[in-house]
């Protein structure tokens, strides 16, 4: 019983509220409502789109790889002048095989 009483006191409730309301009050919040519902469907739409997820992601994996990478010749060999030892020890690895191999020749 207590519960039907409540349930009767909040109807009685909104009663009063919407008696007090003007009907350009009440468009307004069925607008509003409207704009919500809206968004709120826009939201999902975009959530449930795998596609457009994956491409998302592809073009952040690009943008992290292509500023992770020297962009020109120039940051290239700023990097090879400040560590000139892997450079120079590759090289070095180059001609040895490639003097190996002239001489294995008959």
């Amino acid at each position: 019983m207590d519960q039907d009483e409540r349930a009767e006191g909040a109807a009685m409730s909104t009663d009063n509220v919407e008696e007090t309301r003007s009907p350009e009050e009440i468009r307004a919040d069925i607008e509003q409502t409207r704009e919500e519902v809206g968004d709120t469907v826009e939201a999902l739409a975009a959530k449930t789109d795998v596609k457009a997820q994956a491409r998302g992601r592809i073009d952040e994996v690009k943008a992290k790889a292509k500023s992770s990478t020297p962009e020109s010749g120039q940051q290239v060999v700023a990097k090879v002048r400040e560590n000139p030892a892997p450079v120079v020890l590759g090289a070095a690895v180059l001609v040895a095989f490639l003097i190996g191999r002239r001489t294995a020749r008959p």
